[in-house]
């Protein structure tokens, strides 16, 4: 579970969050909405420990990041960027080395890549460098770094940009089986197709704020039965006109 409760950061006289909350309860998937700048990115890095808040709390299954950060991201898998991966080494390789800076012993780690490795359809690619994978290849590799550990907590930021259809739908049934295995998953992303494909919960952020949190449906209901692309244009329309934090 996560727990970010009224989250404010500013860098200098830019004020990124005013007032941010993000839940997400096991078993769940949380698609994280919101317009550029609308403090998304900062509110994942404040979760993960990169950032520290200039107010308000956060918590990783009961862990505060700010207290106990090394504890609270062991809870967690973060699947920030597909890209950021060494094309000379192998994906077995690049697994086997998320899997030692999480402090697991060797036995245990390739046992993971094993698993990993049958569940993500790596197998043929397990041993070969990753200079060369499709963009889709090298999602399922960084997805691996992230779920080597076995967290119980995924953030995932933009995991779609530059798959094709193929590659979506296997994300998209992968996320929905880490659900159902009890996991509490964020999504944050700006394609509404796949956000209404997925998620159970909603959170739009606008101007730093949470211009709404909750169901898929309550959200739709909301506004009487509106798409989720048109009931999110008219949340941000409403935060905007409130003028800013």
């Amino acid at each position: 579970m996560i727990a970010a409760r009224g989250v404010h950061r500013s860098f200098g006289a830019t004020v990124a969050l005013a007032g941010a909350d993000l839940p997400a309860r096991q078993g769940r998937i949380v698609g994280l909405l919101g317009p550029n700048g609308a403090g998304k990115s900062t509110l994942l890095r404040i979760v993960t420990g990169l950032l520290r808040a200039d107010q308000g709390t956060v918590e990783v299954d009961g862990v505060d990041v700010v207290a106990d950060p090394l504890a609270a991201r062991a809870r967690l898998g973060v699947l920030a960027d597909a890209r950021g991966l060494h094309p000379r080494l192998t994906a077995a390789e690049h697994l086997r080395y998320s899997g030692r800076l999480h402090g697991l012993d060797d036995a245990t780690v390739e046992r993971r890549i094993e698993t990993l490795g049958v569940r993500l359809d790596l197998g043929r690619l397990l041993h070969r460098r990753v200079a060369g994978f499709s963009q889709g290849e090298r999602m399922k590799v960084a997805l691996g770094r992230a779920l080597v550990h076995d967290p119980p907590n995924l953030l995932l930021d933009e995991p779609q940009n530059g798959l094709d259809v193929d590659a979506v739908r296997a994300l998209r049934g992968l996320l929905r089986a880490f659900a159902a295995e009890g996991r509490a998953v964020v999504l944050s992303s700006h394609q509404m197709a796949e956000v209404a494909e997925v998620a159970d919960d909603v959170v739009i952020l606008a101007r730093g704020r949470t211009a709404f949190s909750g169901t898929l449906e309550e959200l739709r209901a909301h506004h009487d039965g509106a798409s989720l692309e048109d009931a999110f244009v008219a949340t941000v329309r409403g935060a905007v006109a409130e003028g800013p934090p």
